[in-house]
């Protein structure tokens, strides 16, 4: 079997053990996907590659034409050595063609980019089957490989980090590849060689500031802290932000609270209840939602969501009105918060 996983994927992609052959990357992180493959095509076709030893197609292009891939194949290369075939997008319907040509010897080497195979589908069979093949999966980062990028991404710039900084833009990047790269060259970027990153600079240029206001806005109300939904508020609607979205934001905020809160009442610890929450809550924000469950009963959070259905049907029918209702409502929750 040649499906490598774990830390044989990383030994393979920084020392490949094949001289020609297939290497099947695949998976459901494409941006992953992609940044393996590329490395690999570095590897066999030099950096940058040499146009004159590497082909790249696409699944697309081998449908219309299923002639070119083994014309390209079995092309001896202008300046010897074997060629490098890099196809995206690959299909099972790949398979038998490049079953063949394996078969035949063929002195090329296949970089072959699939998305999330099953262990059934036959172009992962072929790859993990054959002594010429190797299989690559590529799944989405976890906490631990996030926070080993983000490291191994600033330390080759130079660049110093605010004391718990790589927490919070992991829980601000996610886990895909390719957008986790991209922000992380854009830091890079910005801090230049040898600089320094705080929490003012990830947020300014990573955070979503429309998401931030209306967090801080709903927040504000669930709290009770009539001051600082004042000016939550008026950042949102600075930031352009429509007043019935944020009425509708903070009523999806108070059902979710009141689904959290009836976990709660029916046994679940605080700290259960946070870490499962979907979608995930952010660490900024946990201290801020465990205040609000200790805070709220669920007959007083039925009644606010309540409150703020009213409003956002009144808002429809008056759209003139709708900043001043949805402000209104939005205010008396808070306030009701306030007094308990």
């Amino acid at each position: 079997m040649t499906a490598l996983k774990g830390r044989d994927i990383d030994r393979f992609l920084a020392q490949p053990d094949l001289r020609a052959g297939l290497v099947l990357v695949y998976g459901p992180d494409t941006g992953l996907v992609g940044e393996n493959a590329g490395r690999l095509v570095r590897h066999f076709a030099g950096d940058p590659p040499d146009p004159e030893s590497l082909a790249q197609l696409h699944m697309s292009e081998i449908d219309a034409d299923p002639q070119r891939l083994g014309i390209l194949a079995r092309s001896p290369s202008l300046f010897g050595g074997g060629t490098t075939i890099r196809i995206r997008g690959a299909s099972n319907k790949l398979a038998a063609t490049l079953s063949e040509l394996l078969e035949e010897g063929a002195e090329a080497v296949f970089i072959v980019e699939g998305g999330d195979l099953k262990p059934s589908d036959s172009l992962r069979k072929l790859a993990e089957s054959r002594r010429d093949a190797r299989a690559l999966p590529c799944y989405a980062d976890s906490g631990q490989t996030i926070d080993a990028l983000i490291r191994e991404t600033f330390a080759a710039a130079n660049i110093s980090l605010e004391t718990d900084l790589v927490p919070m833009l992991r829980e601000m990047l996610g886990n895909d590849r390719q957008i986790t790269r991209r922000e992380l060259e854009k830091l890079v970027l910005f801090a230049g060689e040898g600089g320094r990153l705080s929490r003012e600079d990830v947020m300014r240029l990573c955070g979503d500031n429309a998401a931030l206001a209306i967090d801080a806005v709903v927040d504000a109300i669930a709290t009770g802290h009539a001051r600082r939904f004042d000016e939550a508020m008026t950042r949102a609607t600075s930031a352009g932000t429509d007043p019935q979205r944020l009425l509708i934001v903070a009523m999806q905020h108070f059902s979710r609270l009141r689904a959290m809160r009836a976990e709660m009442d029916a046994g679940a610890g605080l700290d259960q209840v946070i870490s499962r929450a979907t979608p995930r809550i952010h660490f900024s924000r946990k201290a801020s939602v465990e205040q609000q469950l200790r805070l709220w009963t669920d007959d007083a959070l039925a009644s606010a969501c309540n409150r703020l259905a009213t409003a956002i049907a009144d808002s429809r029918k008056t759209a003139s009105l709708a900043s001043a209702s949805g402000r209104q409502a939005m205010l008396a929750v808070c306030m009701a918060a306030a007094r308990r």
